[in-house]
């Protein structure tokens, strides 16, 4: 089992796709992702980048490979692929040419005592969601409004 892992204990585990334009990356979001792991808010599982290129050509960039091992390879300990190469074409895909996107799996470590909690109690979570950013921004200027 991947480190810091138990099937038990496990907290709730989130996938995101960050596109950015551009086929450059660069560990300016390291700093943020690292103080995220260090203080238990979320164990990083997976780090993964794709690249689609002017001619619509991908490639998919693992923490191994030279081009962002120096930057990233502090925040994945383990690679616990739970993303398919199909998976990821399905990014690649979708991404504007001259584009690129960092795929981010983790466990949200400060959820896992109530994960376990509602498990124990056989609680089942019926729905999820995040609510948008512009619907958040929308209901705050709403407030400041009145």
């Amino acid at each position: 089992m991947p480190h810091g892992l138990n099937a038990d204990t496990v907290g709730p585990v989130d996938v995101a796709v960050i596109a950015f334009p551009g086929n450059h990356f660069h560990g300016a979001i390291v700093p943020a992702l690292q103080e995220l792991q260090h203080n238990g808010t979320v164990h990083i599982l997976d780090l993964t980048f794709v690249k689609k290129g002017t001619d619509g050509t991908t490639l998919i960039v693992e923490l191994s490979d030279t081009e962002i091992a120096e930057a990233f390879h502090h925040l994945a300990d383990t690679q616990f692929d739970l993303l398919s190469d199909a998976d990821l074409q399905a990014v690649a895909d979708d991404l504007a040419p001259e584009s690129s996107a960092m795929i981010i799996v983790w466990e949200n470590t400060w959820a896992a005592r109530l994960s376990t909690a509602l498990r124990d109690s056989q609680g089942d979570i019926m729905m999820l969601e995040r609510i948008p950013r512009k619907a958040v921004l929308a209901a705050i200027a709403a407030l400041d409004s009145n």
